[in-house]
């Protein structure tokens, strides 16, 4: 071969490596970055109806036991490691589960209670009072809010933790109480993150949360800003209303800045008209979208 043929055959093969990696340069830096809107409200929509087919999730309820399994599978499809965490309270068997990306300990917890209500005693109709409430809103939405974050949140943020609550739903009934999952799960794990926030009966239709009295007043600050960002002032209301008992208290108590995203002026909650059909998935967008942006800026700040 001549050494005008090298040259040519050379030529050709750097013509060719540089198409090579101008492919894969374009084809990777091409890529959208990921942005709220990765969040489907109506995806998560389509969750709370998949939890109330289950039927009540009581605990120790066939469909309190299938709803975990089928979390469990949405979540490790979604590329989630799942843990679950069994112990005991008032006599009664608890079971948190746990969704994680890594092994470290989390910097923020996002967690939902997935349980619902023995009885509906708020419902107008006495002789409802004694049968299970469907819990949409009250228990489901949450749950889809958190499983659309696990499909949707980047693999690069902060290191975030889903925690599904049990057996949060049922105070004021005897040998019960209210939060006692998310008790159990403060009293069994020892780190401190950095935040946790608790989303619980966010997906009605005529959404307004308003800062809740107990929650930490830095942290509700901020998630204010990322829905004001995003434009849901009119679904975050920038006042203080109510003060709840939620599952964020034990956090409260254990010196953990925590916050609960809660609207309680819904006129359904412990009643049998607490069905998807009062649920809204852009109630459940706004919501999430708001996360998303939050957690993502809480991975900028590292």
């Amino acid at each position: 071969m001549t050494n005008k043929s090298i040259a040519v055959y050379l030529s050709v093969i750097g013509l060719l490596l540089a198409a090579v990696l101008g492919w894969y340069a374009y084809s990777v830096l091409s890529q959208p970055e990921p942005d709220s809107t990765s969040f489907d409200g109506l995806r998560a929509y389509e969750d709370v109806q998949a939890q109330v087919a289950f039927g009540p999730r009581i605990p120790g309820t066939e469909g309190h036991a299938q709803v975990r399994a089928w979390m469990r599978a949405e979540l490790e499809s979604a590329g989630w490691q799942v843990e679950v965490q069994e112990s005991e309270a008032l006599g009664h068997p608890i079971v948190n589960v746990v969704a994680k990306r890594s092994d470290e300990p989390p910097q923020i917890i996002l967690g939902a209670h997935y349980d619902s209500r023995m009885f509906a005693d708020n419902d107008p109709v006495v002789a409802n009072r004694s049968l299970p409430v469907p819990g949409a809103n009250d228990g489901a939405s949450g749950v889809a809010v958190l499983l659309e974050l696990a499909r949707s949140l980047p693999k690069d943020t902060t290191n975030v933790w889903l925690v599904f609550f049990d057996a949060e739903d049922n105070g004021r009934i005897a040998g019960w109480d209210w939060i006692l999952g998310s008790r159990e799960f403060v009293a069994n794990n020892s780190f401190q993150p950095r935040a946790v926030v608790i989303v619980d009966m966010i997906g009605d239709a005529d959404l307004n949360i308003y800062k809740e009295r107990n929650s930490d007043p830095m942290l509700t600050d901020e998630i204010w800003a990322a829905a004001a960002s995003l434009g849901y002032e009119n679904k975050f209301i920038p006042e203080y209303k109510y003060s709840m008992l939620d599952d964020h208290a034990p956090f409260l108590e254990a010196g953990i800045p925590a916050v609960d995203l809660i609207d309680f002026d819904y006129p359904y909650w412990h009643t049998l008209d607490d069905t998807p059909d009062k649920v809204s998935p852009q109630s459940l967008e706004a919501v999430g979208r708001t996360l998303w942006v939050w957690i993502v800026q809480q991975g900028a700040q590292n």
